[in-house]
């Protein structure tokens, strides 16, 4: 388990939501060590359409002309929820 910094407070992220991430998501798993900048200082924040206390976390990778984006579950315990690359970032803000 590990916990990072984020504009929401610390988050978590598990060994089980670690595993879900590289198993559907195996692109970012080059991108471990980049997770944490991405959750203290991300270029976007958005919240989910449909759970408001989901944000999800945006940090552009320039060379790949793509976003990282982390989603996190925010209530008394934020936690990860998954984290993929994107090309397209959802239009609703905090």
């Amino acid at each position: 388990m590990e916990t990072f910094d984020s504009p929401f407070g610390k988050v978590v992220l598990t060994a089980e939501r670690w595993n879900h991430i590289v198993m559907f998501h195996p692109e970012i798993l080059s991108y471990r060590k980049t997770l944490q900048n991405v959750l203290a200082h991300p270029d976007i924040t958005r919240r989910s359409k449909l759970d408001p206390t989901v944000k999800i976390c945006y940090s552009l990778i320039p060379k790949r002309n793509k976003y990282i984006a982390i989603v996190v579950k925010t209530n008394t315990r934020n936690f990860v929820l998954t984290a993929y690359l994107t090309s397209k970032i959802k239009h609703l803000s905090l």
